[in-house]
């Protein structure tokens, strides 16, 4: 699950913000006080900012500067302000974009969602692996792997793995993962959801993995965390 640093002071849009993105599995933090900004982003080590221009103390600029002198974080500017010089200063600064308010949350959630693809998913060698139960998934070559049985998978049956695997134990309700390859630009409806989970549930037990992933009634699935006897 990732972490998002959301730095508002405007305590009724920080809310509505922090409830839309936890609706989408985004773990939200603020900022307590705003005289130390820097020192709660290094506690908090998010994997993505988003931050105001206009706050208390010192502006977004200041602070999108200090953050980007230690770190390269995805970073986001949210503001009010249309100045095109406020865009050129921010993107000067080693900002990501910048998303002018007021905004629609659709626009947003998309430019999170492929802020942190380019960032993470192709980039970050640590995250194109994954493992789990004894296996090794490759998100970059779509293929799970256990001893010597290598399986390909689709992109579907891929993107729906991995958002298993990033809620291990926990419920994925099925609305969720339709909308999580909805946003790779793949129509998913009910039943080509069933069709490729079956299918994923198919080929994993090919190398003895097919029972951790559980079909909950009237709720959704689950991957199971526990390793897999061979």
């Amino acid at each position: 699950m990732f972490k998002i640093l959301l730095i508002e002071d405007d305590a009724t849009l920080f809310l509505e913000i922090k409830d839309r993105l936890t609706q989408w599995s985004y773990d939200v933090y603020g900022i307590q006080d705003f005289s130390n900004v820097f020192t709660e982003f290094s506690k908090i080590t998010p994997d993505l900012v988003l931050i105001d221009i206009q706050l208390p103390k010192y502006d977004g600029f200041h602070w999108c500067r200090l953050i980007r002198s230690h770190s390269t974080v995805p970073i986001l500017f949210l503001s009010s302000r249309d100045h095109p010089l406020d865009m050129v200063m921010s993107m000067q600064l080693g900002a990501d974009d910048f998303i002018q308010k007021p905004f629609h949350f659709e626009v947003l959630i998309a430019k999170i969602q492929a802020t942190l693809r380019r960032a993470y998913n192709y980039s970050n060698d640590q995250l194109v692996l994954k493992t789990w139960c004894g296996a090794t998934i490759n998100l970059e070559k779509n293929t799970i792997s256990k001893d010597t049985v290598s399986i390909e998978l689709t992109k579907n049956e891929i993107l729906i793995l991995k958002h298993l695997l990033d809620h291990k134990n926990k419920i994925v309700t099925r609305e969720e993962l339709m909308k999580n390859l909805w946003d790779d630009e793949r129509f998913v409806s009910d039943n080509t959801l069933t069709v490729n989970v079956n299918r994923l549930r198919k080929k994993l037990e090919e190398i003895g993995l097919g029972q951790y992933i559980e079909t909950k009634v009237g709720q959704g699935y689950i991957a199971k965390e526990e390793v897999a006897l061979s």
